[in-house]
């Protein structure tokens, strides 16, 4: 507990799910290499070649930038920061408007929604070469008992030969079908918040089945939820709190043992 205190201070069968493209994610589900990660980077600076930059802009929103100088941003809401920079690629959840945006940037080439329309749940694979963007779709909950199938997706980022998962606005522990389109997930941003999305025993269930590498928490409101969270993982992950808003991460730089990273939300050019 007094470690928990000092860091807040700092501040499943491999079966195909039916219509689903190849994946290497799902190919390489055993794989767990191991090494340390990377030190504090900040996000305009080039990323060196065999990693990925991962920066924590705000709320549930991430930027994923590569050595070619590809970025993608992930829950974009429309407002990024104090600087004009395009993404090559967003991502967007509609189930609150901290997630989406009706009007994107009409420069950003490519804009994926996570939701579905009349004809069904989105369904995205997108190849930019350098990186694959899928997304896994799930339901989410709407008012008096209502359920909006297929209002959320799971994106996940395929690149330099690492699986990065962002379960947006998850509402349910994925089903069997769900966990094996999703693979192997190396990397995974989840939300932590205790209510709005999971309670923290399913979220806390679902990060111990995914047995990724790297777990960053996001969509916490203050210390209290993220130390309920990192409370009860702290026996089997180890916890990393991180000053700055980025990491940098490759397949041959992953921990040996699963470890939470936290980062500090910081919107870009701050």
């Amino acid at each position: 507990m007094l470690r928990l205190w000092i860091l807040l201070l700092l501040l499943p069968g491999m079966a195909w799910a039916e219509g689903r493209r190849p994946s290497h994610c799902i190919a390489i589900a055993d794989a767990l290499p191991g090494a340390a990660f990377v030190q504090k980077v900040a996000f305009s600076d080039p990323v060196p070649e065999g990693l990925v930059r991962i920066s924590y802009i705000d709320h549930s929103m991430f930027l994923i930038g590569t050595a070619g100088g590809l970025r993608a941003v992930i829950d974009y809401n429309g407002w990024t920061g104090l600087i004009d920079a395009v993404p090559d690629v967003v991502t967007m959840n509609h189930a609150h408007g901290t997630h989406w945006t009706a009007a994107p940037d009409p420069r950003i080439p490519h804009v994926l929604k996570g939701w579905g329309d009349a004809e069904g749940p989105a369904d995205h694979h997108l190849d930019l070469g350098e990186m694959l963007i899928r997304n896994v779709p799930t339901d989410i909950r709407r008012g008096a008992g209502g359920v909006e199938t297929g209002g959320n997706s799971i994106f996940v980022f395929e690149v330099e030969g690492l699986c990065i998962g962002h379960l947006g606005h998850l509402h349910h522990e994925p089903d069997a079908a769900q966990y094996a389109a999703l693979g192997r997930l190396d990397v995974v941003m989840v939300p932590v918040d205790g209510g709005m999305t999971l309670d923290l025993p399913t979220i806390i269930r679902v990060v111990e089945r995914l047995r990724s590498s790297v777990v960053i928490p996001m969509h916490w409101f203050g210390p209290h939820t993220l130390s309920l969270f990192l409370g009860g993982l702290s026996e089997r992950f180890a916890v990393e709190i991180r000053r700055g808003a980025s990491i940098e991460v490759g397949l041959r730089t992953l921990p040996e043992r699963p470890t939470v990273v936290v980062l500090q939300p910081m919107v870009l050019g701050e």
